[in-house]
């Protein structure tokens, strides 16, 4: 088996077209279809059905590309380590977020780094949380900053940054805009706008409601932070967001209130693989990013 068919199945499988797939790898449809055959004959199976002129993975081809993908990703992965062993300050760094630290943690963080180390480059992914751990179980991505951090998981590791509160969200002529603060339990009769059970800031806000007494009444669902908070300003309902999602957010329409009795927080952290070695590039910045975070809480 040789990496160009994995390379090349893993572009016809994306693309359900031979010929599409054969433009993006720039080369003649005819030496995709022999390296499938090839690889169809090699596996002793069929990979794709053909519908048309489109093609479409097989149940066992969609295993066969889980693979691929992480056989290919491995093999980059040997590349950059081994191109970083003579120049650990080259390189180029993948990074998760999501999108409640877009604004806040990553410009300084990036900024300093590269200041610091100009032979080195970023490529940043943005994604949900769930998407982010899976990309580092699955070898998609080495580095990641989550919120909040997990701490029970076999293949990832976890180092927390610092914790933030989540504050009160209302519009401006809410009966409670004028308050310097509330207390949680005052929010029991109020609607609710979160986003949608599975997403990680919906269990964090539904837990911190269920431990003062009550289950949040959500009339209202999300999966963007900036529709919410635009709900939110219109009156439709209230909501709780983490400080860096609204920290550098402003408008005429919204008021931000601490919480109170009790705060509400959540962590914030770097997660990497605990059975994988990291990149020397990739190491570095892990490094910096917790000797950052370590001389903040000295000062």
């Amino acid at each position: 088996m040789e990496l160009k068919q994995l390379i090349y199945f893993i572009e016809v499988a994306e693309r359900e077209h031979m010929s599409d797939a054969a433009q993006q790898l720039n080369v003649a449809q005819s030496a995709v279809s022999r390296q499938i055959r090839n690889l169809e004959e090699e596996l002793k199976v069929e990979l794709f059905e053909r519908v048309g002129r489109r093609v479409r993975l097989l149940p066992v081809g969609e295993l066969v590309l889980e693979e691929a993908k992480a056989i290919i990703s491995q093999t980059e992965h040997m590349k950059n380590r081994v191109a970083e062993y003579a120049a650990p300050e080259t390189g180029t760094i993948h990074v998760g977020f999501p999108t409640s630290l877009a604004t806040t943690l990553l410009p300084p963080l990036i900024s300093s780094f590269t200041a610091a180390y100009p032979g080195i480059e970023f490529q940043l992914r943005q994604g949900s949380y769930q998407y982010l751990l899976d990309a580092v179980r699955n070898r998609e991505l080495n580095l990641a900053f989550i919120g909040p951090v997990i701490d029970n998981d076999p293949l990832i590791q976890s180092s927390s940054l610092f914790h933030e509160p989540l504050y009160l969200l209302v519009s401006k002529g809410h009966a409670l805009a004028s308050q310097e603060s509330v207390s949680l339990e005052t929010l029991k009769e109020e609607a609710f706008i979160l986003f949608p059970k599975g997403y990680i800031l919906e269990e964090v806000v539904s837990n911190a409601c269920r431990s003062v007494g009550f289950e949040p009444n959500v009339n209202t669902e999300g999966e963007d932070m900036d529709a919410i908070k635009g709900m939110v300003a219109a009156g439709i309902g209230i909501t709780l967001l983490p400080e860096s999602a609204v920290s550098q957010y402003h408008s005429p329409f919204l008021i931000c209130i601490p919480l109170k009795d009790p705060k509400v927080t959540r962590s914030v952290g770097i997660i990497t693989p605990r059975k994988r070695q990291l990149s020397a590039s990739e190491k570095l910045f892990h490094d910096f990013v917790l000797a950052e975070f370590s001389e903040s809480y000295e000062e």
